[in-house]
């Protein structure tokens, strides 16, 4: 290879390049496994959600008797405080 002139600037050789595409590939190999990390996470956080929601359905689902209960005594204590001024 001759010596470049003077005023030719910067001069990149062929193994330079070749190094340079290699840490490149090497960085995008670091980071598919990365992505495929967060994926991996992301499933997690979904089925852990999902489990999270089916947990609340149920407590709402157990949950609505007891404003009615509520309700149905407050009413029998109207009743039962009513009854014996009727009776008089």
């Amino acid at each position: 290879m001759t010596s470049p002139p003077p005023d030719a600037g910067i001069v990149i050789t062929a193994t330079q390049m070749y190094e340079e595409v290699r840490r490149v590939g090497n960085s995008l190999i670091r980071l598919e496994a990365k992505l495929d990390a967060l994926g991996a996470a992301d499933r997690d956080v979904d089925t852990r959600l999902a489990d999270h929601e089916s947990r609340l359905r149920r407590l709402e689902a157990s949950r609505w008797p007891l404003p009615a209960v509520g309700a149905l005594t407050g009413i029998a204590g109207l009743i039962a405080g009513v009854a014996p001024l009727l009776s008089r």
